[in-house]
């Protein structure tokens, strides 16, 4: 009877470190998700800081953008004008060396 307490102890001692080895098992097992997420986490809240800067960048370039393409067409309509007042000027100048030229004969 001694000889199956001293089994019944050393099966229960084996079923007893087998757990202990499954708990430290799923302990390094948690430990290496909660790594993981805390990584995870990190990457997630630099992204969302790259894309909060892109968002920035990309509001700022909408601005600029907007001036440039008011600037364009500002300076096209300056261009138009000169070009009007250009043909105009041509035209009395010529119209004057016409004048001359028929006075001249």
């Amino acid at each position: 009877m001694a000889e199956l307490d001293a089994n019944t102890k050393m099966n229960a001692l084996d079923r007893l470190e087998a757990a202990l080895k499954r708990l430290a098992a799923a302990l390094d097992h948690l430990e290496a998700a909660s790594e993981r997420r805390v990584r995870a986490d990190a990457l997630r809240a630099n992204l969302e800081e790259e894309l909060t800067v892109m968002q920035d960048d990309r509001s700022r370039l909408a601005v600029e953008l907007d001036g440039a393409i008011a600037r364009t067409n500002s300076l096209e309509l300056a261009n138009d004008e000169v070009a009007r007042r250009l043909k105009s000027v041509s035209a009395t100048i010529k119209s004057v060396l016409d004048g001359a030229d028929t006075r001249g004969d």
